[in-house]
């Protein structure tokens, strides 16, 4: 698909992370990359270093790289193989080759053009070149403007476990110019309806309802819809970074469906599912445990698996195992970052519009697993 020019530049919204001195602002809009007043308040540099993928680079490299003119005596480019199986040291090491073989220093910023595998390996590398150096997400797809952009995790994956290697470190400004999605894959965008679902049942059922009620529009891309989702799956993470960053209580409740879905994600080998397709089905399960430790009733299950399954997204887990499933579910998710001991952390729904951090014995999960998978 070929990138699109809109005229429109006034951002139609703006998010702002507050962290003292770590602040920084989201701007949400149409028309922002090629817009120079966008990048004005960011420092100045000698260099610079635009991170994307072979997806995203013939699409908009040239056009970031023409909006920072000026600001940066240099710009240069890595692109890097797309796709979550990437996310690996291997390629992490592509963007350190870049920084040092082209005499990048400590003001170098580092912007990340793409999806979430980008902007958390940009990231990653920002925080440990020359132990940090300034970066920009501009996110190119939907999951990342509403989710992995925002907050500062950075990490890559570990055969044994999802981004389970990594560093939390904010970036200078986040730019979701909504342009963007225009070209992004059908399945991607379905894979970004997954994050952005999972908001309402963790803190805004009424956005959930508003979800429900727009879920055609969202699909067709309509802007002023996505603008609003954005927006508001943004300021649910923003509320919640501001007051847990190091994601040490409050903030594990962003992982509604995670757990489980990670682990599908590293049984069927990173990229066979998307990381929202995991997400999205992983709710289900997670909303199916809620249901049977007696927090939420069938009826609601019921309404979250449709809203997920009209959004595109699988609502019945893979067989990760020929003989014991549910048991390779088990131990993969002792792997997750919320286990502790050797115990497994779900999150859970509470009651609709608020989640808990809770565990769960493993016949009561190998039942869940058993129900929920095909």
């Amino acid at each position: 698909m070929q990138a699109t020019t809109v005229t429109a530049a006034a951002p139609l919204a703006q998010v702002q992370i507050r962290l003292g001195e770590r602040s920084y602002p989201i701007a949400i809009g149409t028309a922002l990359l090629d817009n120079p007043a966008t990048w004005s308040a960011l420092p100045r540099a000698a260099t610079a270093l635009i991170v994307t993928n072979t997806t995203v680079a013939p699409l908009y490299a040239q056009r970031l790289q023409a909006a920072l003119a000026g600001r940066y005596g240099v710009i240069h480019t890595v692109v890097l193989p797309d796709g979550e199986e990437f996310k690996t040291w291997a390629t992490l090491n592509l963007i350190f080759d870049a920084l040092l073989q082209h005499g990048s220093d400590r003001k170098t910023v580092l912007f990340a053009l793409g999806g979430g595998v980008v902007g958390d390996m940009t990231g990653f590398a920002a925080a440990s070149y020359m132990r940090g150096v300034p970066f920009v997400q501009v996110p190119t797809t939907l999951l990342a403007q509403v989710d992995s952009s925002v907050g500062g995790k950075t990490a890559i994956n570990h055969p044994l476990g999802k981004n389970m290697i990594g560093a939390f470190y904010q970036p200078q400004l986040v730019v979701c110019d909504l342009d963007t999605l225009q070209t992004l894959p059908a399945r991607e965008l379905s894979a970004g309806l997954a994050e952005i679902i999972k908001y309402g049942p963790i803190a805004d059922m009424a956005f959930f309802g508003w979800i429900e009620a727009n879920l055609p529009a969202l699909l067709a891309r309509e802007p002023a819809k996505l603008a609003h989702a954005v927006k508001r799956s943004c300021e649910i993470k923003a509320r919640v970074v501001a007051q847990d960053e190091r994601d040490v209580g409050l903030r594990a409740m962003l992982n509604f469906g995670h757990t489980f879905g990670h682990a599908i994600e590293a049984g069927l080998g990173y990229g066979a599912w998307l990381h929202g397709e995991g997400v999205g089905c992983g709710m289900v399960m997670a909303a199916t445990l809620s249901q049977r430790l007696g927090l939420v009733d069938e009826a609601f299950v019921q309404r979250l698996t449709a809203l997920i399954r009209s959004a595109g997204l699988p609502v019945q887990g893979p067989k990760l195992a020929s003989t014991d499933n549910a048991g390779r579910y088990l131990e993969l998710m002792r792997v997750d970052k919320k286990a502790e001991a050797g115990e497994i952390r779900f999150v859970v729904i509470a009651a609709p519009g608020s989640a808990a951090l809770r565990s769960a014995p493993d016949a009561l999960v190998r039942a869940v697993v058993d129900a929920c998978c095909a």
